[in-house]
Formats: structure tokens, C-alpha cells, sequence
């Protein structure tokens, strides 16, 4: 009798140890990412764009001692452009563009963009349900190129067509860092994994264009554009090695 009241007491205690048990070790993991952030404009960036997004992903390799690297891509979008000289040249005194039958051509202006670079990451396991969450810092450099998006409504309006719309989209790019803070959580049950934080841009880019048809010359300026936002990523962890200890309670 006292061996079956045993067992059943030892099997009922497992089932809660079981259930219970909080991963206590930093494993070697890759993280694949989907991720969203929103910006706002500095910089030489603020005299050309509004508030822009990012939508993309990366793909890192995080050891055991917490330090990582890996890559990411970004596309860049935004609705707003500042810049209305572009069309000075060719548009009439209330700004309107003639299309090909003598009437006002309809376009929209919009900002694109991409960034693409490699990040050296450290993870600060200081909180969290385990020691692969805690405080994320990031430190990326990379590509940074925007440019103003033309779309001409029913592609009636010639000056702004084809190679032409080259002349006056303003495309940049160049070098640029990125910074990341934020809190990174992996759940002990795999199933809610994600980061959220704070990301920095700035870039140093000019124009590369061989030709800017507002300015009739080659644009040489030298920007500096910033770019400072939230982003949230979705992270989907691939584990190469089991946790090693466990808490039971």
C-alpha cells in the first residue's frame, strides 16, 4: 500500500516538474525575423520626405556567450514628399504638368527606398523568462538608398516617363550605420518569440543620377540622412542545441 501511495505521489510530483521546468541556459540558436518599423526623418532626409516605413527581414546566428551576427534587408515607403521643386522646369505656375493632349497630367509623389548590411549583435539576459531574453543591442552599417517615387496616371504625360522620370526622382545612396536597443523575448514554450525597440539610421549618400533635370547639372551635394523609429519584429528561433539546465518547481 505505502509503495503504490509512493508512486502515485512521485508520479503526480513529475507531472508537475515536468510542466514547470524554465529553460537556465543561453543555447546556439539562428533567428529568422520578419520585422515592422516606422521612422521620422533628419537630417538633409527631413527636407525631402515625411515619415516613412520599413518592412523586411533579417537572418542572425546567436551563440551561447549571447553575442550574434548576421544580415538583414528593408524596404522603404512613405507617403509624404517635402521636396516640391522637382518639376520646376517643366510644370506651369500653379505646378500642374501638360500631358500629351494639352490637358493636366495626374501623378503622385511617394518615397522608396531600401537598406540591406550586416549586424554584430549582444543579448543582456538581465530579465526575462529565461537567459536568452533580455536587453537586445544591435550594431549594423550597410547600403541606404531612397528616391522619390513618380506615377503618372495613365502614363500620358511624356516628360515624366521612361528614362526621362530618371531625371528627376533624386535617387541616392551611400553608407550607413545602424543602431538597435530594445528588449528581445524567446518563450521557454517556443511559441510567442519576438523583439521591440528603439532603431537609428545614418547615412551619408549622394546623388546617382548623372543628371538632375531641375538643377540642369550633375547634383554633387553631400547628404547626411537620419532616420529614428520603433521596430517590432516577429522572431522564428531554429534551436541547434538543447538547454542544458533546467529549474524544477
Amino acid at each position: 500500500m505505502k509503495t503504490k501511495i509512493f508512486l502515485v505521489f512521485i508520479t503526480v510530483f513529475s507531472v508537475f516538474t515536468i510542466n514547470a521546468q524554465i529553460s537556465d541556459s543561453s543555447i546556439n540558436m539562428l533567428k529568422f525575423s520578419i520585422n515592422y518599423s516606422a521612422h521620422l526623418p533628419g537630417g538633409d532626409m527631413a527636407q525631402r520626405f515625411g515619415m516613412s516605413s520599413m518592412i523586411g527581414g533579417s537572418l542572425e546566428y546567436k551563440i551561447a556567450s549571447n553575442w550574434g551576427f548576421g544580415l538583414e534587408f528593408a524596404y522603404i515607403f512613405g507617403g509624404k514628399v517635402k521636396d516640391t521643386t522637382i518639376f520646376n522646369n517643366i510644370a506651369t505656375e500653379t505646378g500642374y504638368i501638360i500631358n500629351q493632349y494639352g490637358e493636366y497630367a495626374t501623378f503622385t509623389l511617394s518615397e522608396r527606398g531600401m537598406y540591406a548590411g550586416a549586424n554584430l549583435s549582444k543579448l543582456i539576459p538581465v530579465f526575462g523568462p529565461n537567459k536568452n531574453s533580455g536587453i537586445f543591442v544591435s550594431l549594423g552599417a550597410g547600403l541606404l538608398q531612397h528616391h522619390i517615387h513618380i506615377e503618372n496616371k495613365d502614363n500620358n504625360a511624356p516628360p515624366i516617363l521612361g528614362d526621362y522620370k530618371k531625371g528627376y526622382d533624386r535617387l541616392s545612396n551611400g553608407l550607413a550605420v545602424k543602431e538597435f536597443i530594445g528588449y528581445q523575448h524567446l518563450d521557454n514554450k517556443r511559441l510567442i518569440n519576438f523583439y521591440i525597440g528603439f532603431v537609428f539610421y545614418q547615412a551619408f549618400t549622394m546623388s546617382r543620377r548623372d543628371y538632375d533635370f531641375n538643377l540642369m547639372r550633375y547634383d554633387d551635394t553631400k547628404r547626411k540622412d537620419f532616420l529614428s523609429g520603433i521596430r517590432f519584429g516577429w522572431i522564428i528561433p531554429i534551436y541547434t542545441k538543447s538547454p542544458e539546465k533546467y529549474y524544477f518547481y
